[in-house]
């Protein structure tokens, strides 16, 4: 089987501002002719509290049917169904207004359409700037209305770049692309009037903030071309405090583009996607579809019964990081109090923070705070006795994923040696497989383990990835609800890895029930029960009519075939027998 499909080298989401070597693929030249803009999806406007826009009448609504736009009662304005939803139903496709790929992910993935370049076809690169890159002629043709006015500037920018940021950063060119698309589709467009409409936070920004804005500021400036703010008028930008919160309306309603296997690979603009309000306990995710040769597809899937009138709640963040984690994330990026179910009501037995009994009864206990004491096993009462011990591996295991998560990229043999280190560390220390950080530190290591394995495939290697991808597997599933893409997505590659073909299996079966990963057709059906459980799921999280996204589809290729070998294995085995048993019927008689 190959690995391809299992190389996932997931980036953060913050933008980057570092250069990444393209490979040497074919250029092509930009277009010599203009397109026409395609008509964008009429949407709303705005709101606040949990939402990211501002507050608008209550007799305004979005033109879609499966949902309106209304007044919430908790977290200002929001969107609410207008018809029952299963889950796994698609609640509506939309397209982004603006999106850009990352850095690293600029020669990997089209430009346009968001897709990585089928089996027999390469990325081919604007010859111009030599910065973007596309599928085919006709991606480049459709993107070159807004491309053509980026491409100047990115030429300009290179001019004057040092030789670390040859290349904006994302934000820097998610902006620009914002700013070349009111001279597109004008500046008394619907298209503008919506995204002016997105909530700001410019009046009550943290100090915090002050120095990014300002250097994102500037940088916009000199990226378009412009001396100072007063030359920004053709965009509708009049002044400074314009400028800001514009800037604002960009850091609050962006949201991440994702691969078919939900790794961040750029980011996205759309005022419907940014009327959705947060929940970390959501009903429906936000997934991307990547149609070659189109622009990219987002689809809003269920993943909870929906009933007609009911709230439709994302989430904006990484909803298995603790309590404290998320609030604080969602303080400073998007500027609210979280109030939903699992922020307003905290549980003693959250599994994002459980660490195992330290009796060993089988019991949990929340793991220990600084000056917090030492929580008790919610079964025996016990408590542990080496409070500074947990305390100071938890601080380890935090520090060392941020240094790992930083070099995963630039030095990924040093980060894997660190996450190897650390997950027996926190082992130890009795943190379940979902508490943080141990569950960030295995996704990690998974992903650092597969991408090295097809350089160094060994079967302790391939046993090694296989038994972290299951304390992933179990981790995330201990958390998110049954049908959640991150679930599926999990199961799928533990399906995956337990599939591929063995290099060395033991001679020896005996004593191999008790073996994990176990060998031969033991794990040949381990791996079919687990990508059954994968593509039921994945059917929830990326949409039935989908047929579960490309990942479901995959799991439903995997299946297939390993129905076929594992019958092919049976039949060998009945055959085999029945030749022991015809020879032994052939055998004379002794007396």
């Amino acid at each position: 089987m190959s690995f391809e499909s299992l190389h996932s080298s997931r980036k953060t989401k913050e933008a980057k501002s570092f250069v990444q070597s393209a490979p040497a693929l074919a250029d092509v030249h930009g277009p010599s002719q203009e397109v026409g803009a395609q008509n964008p999806l009429h949407t709303g406007e705005d709101k606040s509290c949990n939402s990211v826009h501002a507050p608008i009448s209550d007799a305004e609504q979005l033109p879609l049917q499966p949902f309106q736009v209304r007044e919430s009662s908790i977290a200002g304005r929001g969107i609410f169904a207008t018809q029952a939803h299963r889950p796994g139903s698609i609640i509506t496709a939309i397209k982004p207004y603006v999106s850009v790929m990352s850095t690293p992910y600029l020669a990997e993935f089209c430009t346009n359409c968001s897709s990585p370049p089928k089996e027999s076809m390469k990325l081919r690169r604007c010859t111009r700037c030599r910065v973007v890159w596309y599928c085919t002629d006709k991606c480049q043709t459709i993107d070159w209305n807004v491309h053509k006015y980026e491409c100047k500037a990115l030429r300009k920018w290179e001019e004057s770049a040092p030789a670390t940021a040859k290349v904006p950063s994302d934000a820097l060119r998610c902006l620009g692309r914002m700013f070349c698309s009111f001279k597109l589709h004008g500046l008394d467009s619907e298209w503008t009037r919506e995204i002016k409409q997105m909530q700001s936070h410019r009046t009550s920004l943290p100090p915090s903030a002050y120095e990014p804005y300002t250097h994102l500021a500037h940088s916009l400036i000199r990226y378009l071309g412009v001396e100072s703010p007063l030359e920004l008028e053709p965009y509708g930008i009049r002044s400074t405090a314009d400028l800001v919160d514009f800037i604002s309306r960009f850091t609050t309603n962006a949201f991440t583009l994702t691969s078919y296997t939900l790794d961040p690979i750029g980011v996205a603009i759309s005022p419907v996607v940014a009327a959705i309000n947060h929940s970390c306990d959501p009903n429906a995710v936000v997934i991307c579809d990547q149609p070659h040769e189109q622009e990219p597809q987002i689809n809003l899937v269920a993943i909870k019964p929906i009933a007609p009138g009911e709230e439709i709640a994302i989430s904006y963040i990484d909803i298995t990081l603790p309590r404290q984690v998320r609030r604080k994330e969602l303080k400073e990026t998007y500027n609210f109090d979280c109030k939903c179910v699992l922020c307003s009501t905290p549980r003693y037995d959250d599994p994002r923070t459980a660490m195992f009994c330290p009796a060993r009864c089988g019991g949990l206990r929340p793991v220990p705070t600084e000056g917090g004491g030492s929580p008790s096993c919610n079964k025996c009462k016990a408590i542990t006795k080496n409070l500074e011990g947990e305390l100071d591996a938890l601080n380890v295991g935090q520090e060392a994923l941020g240094k790992a998560t930083m070099l995963q990229h630039t030095d990924p043999q040093k980060a894997k040696q660190l996450t190897s280190n650390i997950i027996p560390i926190l082992n130890s220390a009795g943190l379940a497989p979902s508490c943080h950080p141990l569950l960030a530190m295995a996704r990690l290591h998974q992903e650092l383990l597969i991408a090295s394995l097809p350089e160094s495939m060994t079967q302790e290697t391939l046993d090694d990835t296989i038994r972290t991808a299951a304390r992933y597997a179990a981790g995330v599933s201990a958390i998110l609800p049954v049908g959640h893409p991150v679930r599926g997505v999990a199961l799928a590659e533990l399906g995956k890895l337990l599939a591929v073909d063995e290099p060395s299996p033991p001679s020896n079966m005996a004593g191999s029930a008790d073996r994990f990963p176990p060998s031969g057709s033991a794990r040949l059906k381990l791996a079919h029960e687990t990508l059954v459980r994968a593509r039921e799921e994945l059917l929830i999280g990326f949409g039935t009519d989908n047929g579960g996204g490309l990942v479901g589809r995959e799991a439903r290729e995997a299946i297939v075939r390993l129905e076929k070998e594992l019958g092919a294995w049976t039949q060998g085995i009945n055959n085999a027998l029945e030749d022991v048993k015809a020879t032994k019927t052939d055998l004379p008689r002794t007396c």
